[in-house]
């Protein structure tokens, strides 16, 4: 019932920033001659982005801007949503550029949060950008936020457990199932350890396992969004993520997949499945174990045909914030973190930058390959426009966690196929 006030509220305030942003000519960013001096604060979202691209940005744009600073405030996932809701209707509280989830975006977007981007889009990358990233930050023609960055989630496995269970990489969907089982029985101790290691909320890696089988989480019919949970096709997905959740990880039933690193670093992790910049995370000294790596490989998650299997493809936008009291300052922000020295540090971080051509400083290693491969068949979450309250609902949690604790799929689904109508209603 929280999680329902909380979404509704969200909603209600999404709606006012519709009614009161978006058409003013005074909220369009325009660039150049700004000479203000002025606090700029950008939010940005978990760990992803490295240390190194925060210092550079930091530096060059107050470089360029003599008298002015920017601030850096890092948000936390979970709760995003309502956060944003909150800070981006408030001319006194919003941030003057954020970073919001590629599925979030549709969301703000079209209830007018961001500053129109449109006559910048060309000096910010234009059809080098990513164009999936790009359309679902469009309405009508107009473009709010643009790619800050792009992950396809691979396989990391550990070499050596696998050479002790006399296992070889899998290579259809079936092989990985049995795999994540055969690893977990060949490692009693600890009792956490995970074959494929699946925390209980953590419907994006488990979206793949629906979408392998044919179904989906969202589907349009005749104008409409709904809940596709309850089909044949997503029940059979779903009843693998439970054999997976039952039989192969030893991952709390009720955890996120925040922080991989340190299950995988504690030596309780033979797979799991996660965004390239993980390998940083794991390499890092500090939040680490990087005399592992020697004993870490990569795949992309097979699917039933022996080709990679859909995997969510994940990453964030960038925008401007349309009640930002400094549109210049921050569109030079933008700018900045699309230029080309700002991406090459997120290539070389194994992150996949948010212009195509930059794509081959991802390197060529078996790193590079895996994020080649599932790329090859990524997909989005459904392009519906109130798909962030969605999220924000929590809906997709709720239903793995209680399909990780045993409960009947074909109920579960039924049910949170009713949620995700009402939410794609509001």
């Amino acid at each position: 019932m929280r999680i329902k006030t909380t979404v509704a509220i969200a909603t209600m305030a999404m709606l006012a920033l519709s009614a009161c942003g978006g058409d003013d000519g005074d909220d369009e960013p325009t660039s150049g001659g700004a000479t203000e001096s002025a606090e700029i604060r950008v939010w940005i979202n978990g760990p992803d982005t490295p240390q190194a691209a925060r210092d550079w940005l930091k530096e060059t744009f107050e470089e360029q801007h003599d008298g002015s600073t920017l601030v850096i405030e890092e948000q936390q996932w979970d709760g995003l949503v309502e956060r944003l809701t909150t800070a981006l209707s408030s001319e006194s509280e919003t941030p003057d550029v954020v970073e919001v989830g590629n599925t979030q975006a549709p969301t703000f977007t079209a209830a007018g949060a961001f500053a129109d981007l449109t006559d910048r889009l060309d000096e910010l990358g234009g059809e080098d950008l990513l164009p999936g990233f790009v359309e679902g930050a469009t309405v009508d023609g107009q473009v709010y936020a643009v790619p800050y960055y792009a992950g396809s989630k691979y396989v990391f496995y550990r070499k050596d457990l696998f050479e002790d269970a006399g296992l070889s990489v899998p290579t259809t969907m079936d092989e990985f199932v049995e795999t994540a089982i055969a690893l977990k029985e060949a490692n009693p101790e600890p009792a956490s350890f995970s074959g494929f290691w699946l925390p209980g909320q953590d419907w994006r890696n488990g979206v793949s396992f629906i979408w392998d089988a044919g179904g989906d989480l969202a589907v349009e019919q005749d104008g409409a969004w709904q809940g596709a949970l309850s089909t044949p096709e997503s029940i059979e997905g779903l009843e693998t993520v439970q054999r997976l959740f039952q039989e192969a990880s030893g991952a709390a039933k009720d955890g996120n997949e925040a922080d991989p690193q340190t299950p995988f670093c504690n030596n309780e992790v033979g797979m799991m499945s996660a965004p390239g910049w993980v390998r940083g995370l794991i390499e890092d000294p500090e939040t680490g174990c990087p005399d592992m790596m020697e004993n870490v490989g990569v795949f992309a998650l097979p699917g039933s045909d022996g080709e990679p299997a859909p995997v969510l493809l994940g990453g964030s936008d960038i925008a401007v914030s349309a009640k930002s009291e400094h549109p210049e300052h921050a569109m030079d922000v933008v700018e900045l973190m699309l230029s080309d020295e700002y991406q090459t540090i997120f290539a070389e971080n194994g992150l996949t930058p948010a212009k195509m051509s930059l794509s081959p400083l991802l390197g060529d290693d078996e790193f590079a390959q895996a994020t080649i491969d599932a790329a090859s068949n990524a997909k989005l979450t459904p392009a519906a426009p109130g798909w962030a309250m969605v999220e924000g609902s929590r809906v997709l949690e709720d239903l793995f966690v209680d399909i990780a604790k045993g409960g009947d799929v074909a109920e579960l689904a039924a049910a949170a196929d009713e949620r995700l109508d009402e939410e794609l209603a509001r």
